[in-house]
């Protein structure tokens, strides 16, 4: 099987000829691999992440495409000029560049910066004075040199195009099923949860008309993106069951019509979002199933409990055994992981979250050959 054929297998309930393998490396460890300052990445698009990303697939060879959540559609909807530009208005000693937004038409300066570090993927929403910058900029320039790609319908050919085989392609269902955000909107919520309930039933909207615009592609994803990272960070399990269980089940139920597998990501906490979603929706796939102390996830029991009715996707520990462990220690954690969850398919050997930017490149070569040998399905 092809990576992408390998991964639909599981997708739509069949036996791939093997546990698939798709650690997360959707940021840090494709920007380290272009050699590249990460500004050019995510600042000047050159090459784009998703780019980069492919890149990085092909290199472990892994079985990708679940990563790859950096593909954005408008479609037809009439757009108009975003009002902000970002401008640079300051350079760090290490030639890291700091943005702020200002507004086309007032001359307004967003109240927060962006950093986009060498080394690192860009911290955005940081306030000014934090990096000792003021709240009004004294001196900015333009950013130059940006490249430019396709957009909407032939960004997503072209995305089609260059992924190929090494995976599925998936796309945005159009919405979030995190309504909130921080702690002080979790302090918000309990003094008024109106304002929280008019993001859901927003939300509801949203997915119906993202959903109509899906159903009418010529060449539809071949999955949909439909969670949020963090779901019962923020969020009590009683507050996702108010505000983004109504958004996720109806998600689901509009792509299960198109016969289109849907996927959610949540880091944390997710052991209560894998029963409500096993039992309550029609969600294909969850992951990353992180152990404690990051996460409440315990593989083989969610298998035991929910393998027939949900696929799962995870949970090598990115620190513990993909960054700092021995080749040996992924290879029995592989092996752990695929005794877990890997019998009779619906499972995807992944890491539980992201992997950091310095895992070492043998970690993940090994995770893969441990799947195309110990997790056969021949």
């Amino acid at each position: 099987m092809t990576s992408r054929e390998r991964v639909l297998a599981v997708l739509h309930g069949e036996l791939p000829d093997c546990v698939p393998c798709d650690p997360d490396i959707s940021n840090m460890v494709p920007a380290r691999l272009t050699g590249k300052p990460f500004w050019e990445i995510y600042l000047y698009q050159d090459p784009p992440l998703w780019m980069a990303y492919l890149d990085a697939v092909r290199y472990y060879g892994i079985d990708g495409g679940i990563e790859n959540y950096h593909i954005h559609l408008t479609f037809d909807d009439p757009q108009s000029e975003w009002p902000w530009e970002e401008r640079i208005v300051h350079y760090r000693h290490d030639g890291s560049r700091v943005t702020q937004l200002r507004h086309r038409e007032t001359g307004q300066w967003h109240p927060r910066v962006t950093i986009y570090w060498r080394d690192n993927p860009p911290a955005g929403n940081v306030p000014p004075e934090k990096v000792g910058l003021p709240a009004v900029p004294t001196d900015s320039e333009p950013v130059v040199g940006v490249k430019q790609w396709p957009t909407n319908l032939e960004l997503w050919k072209l995305a089609r195009e260059t992924q190929g085989e090494l995976g599925p392609l998936g796309l945005w269902c159009g919405c979030s099923t995190l309504f909130v955000h921080n702690e002080d909107e979790c302090v918000a919520y309990y003094d008024d949860p109106e304002p929280f309930r008019q993001r859901s039933r927003n939300a509801l909207a949203m997915v119906e008309h993202r959903m109509e615009q899906i159903a009418g592609m010529e060449d539809r994803p071949d999955f949909l993106f439909c969670g949020a990272s963090g779901s019962l960070i923020w969020q009590t399990p009683a507050m996702f069951r108010e505000l983004g269980l109504p958004v996720l089940k109806r998600t689901t139920e509009l792509a299960y019509d198109l016969g289109i597998p849907t996927h959610v990501h949540s880091c944390g906490p997710e052991t209560e979002l894998v029963r409500m979603a096993a039992l309550e929706t029609k969600l294909t796939i969850i992951d990353p199933l992180e152990i404690r102390p990051m996460g409440d996830c315990d593989l083989a029991e969610l298998k035991r409990l929910y393998g027939h009715r949900i696929a799962l996707k995870g949970n090598l520990h990115t620190t513990d055994t993909m960054l700092r462990g021995s080749v040996d220690d992924v290879v029995r954690a592989s092996k752990a992981a695929i005794d877990a969850a890997g019998e009779g398919g619906g499972f995807i050997l992944s890491t539980g979250d992201q992997c950091g930017r310095d895992t070492p490149d043998e970690n993940l070569f090994a995770m893969v050959e441990v799947c195309r040998t110990y997790g056969s399905y021949a």
